[in-house]
């Protein structure tokens, strides 16, 4: 599925919250005493940057539990423009929560108008799972992921990023925020696709 984005001051990137989920708080190491406390702070952090009319992509692992508690959890999200990329987690099935969603997906590819960009378009892989390579990885593609929790090592040589909260301070991420970390990177090819169409994603700002 492709969708394509205008106004890139929209547009944020998000996953991992769990709400619901006990556990991940001693997995992850969240700075958080309980489930309630931790849903609460999620829910807190993304009301204060994301707006009513923002769009939000949501790359999986997002609530543990039956549909009510993820009604729960939307229900106090003001932002209702959300896109999901399933996770591993996200055991509904997509007929029981595609009212909760303004689209529901496993893989998605998207388009940011973006005049730095090449050709004006910035192109993003979005997937709940980090790719090696993507789809034009080489023509300044980007790949936004999560399911890793910062664990993975990042890599200066790939215009990828987990946009997961535990990587940004338990806050969606704003496409400019992405933005100004895919800045700092420069594309090294890692199969067959080398020679002059590898080239850095965006000029520095």
């Amino acid at each position: 599925m492709s969708l394509t984005f205008n106004d890139s001051s929209k547009l944020w990137l998000t996953a991992d919250q769990h709400f619901y989920h006990t556990n991940v708080i001693k997995f992850c190491d969240r700075p958080y005493k309980s489930v309630a406390e931790m849903n609460k702070a999620l829910i807190d952090n993304f009301n204060s940057v994301v707006k009513p009319d923002d769009t939000v992509l949501m790359l999986g692992d997002f609530c543990f539990g039956p549909l009510d508690k993820w009604v729960e959890i939307i229900n106090q999200l003001k932002c209702k423009n959300i896109i999901l990329s399933k996770g591993n987690h996200d055991k509904l099935q997509d007929g029981q929560i595609k009212q909760l969603f303004s689209g529901i997906y496993d893989y998605l590819e998207v388009k940011v108008k973006d005049s730095d960009a090449k050709d004006s378009w910035q192109s993003i892989v979005c997937c709940h799972y980090a790719f090696k390579v993507w789809n034009k990885s080489h023509y300044g593609s980007w790949n936004a992921f999560a399911h890793s929790h910062g664990t993975l090592i990042d890599d200066p040589n790939a215009f990828s990023c987990d946009v997961g909260v535990d990587c940004w301070n338990y806050f969606p991420v704003s496409y400019e925020q992405l933005k100004r970390f895919m800045v700092n990177k420069k594309y090294n090819s890692v199969d067959h696709h080398k020679g002059n169409e590898c080239r850095q994603g965006v000029r520095k700002v």
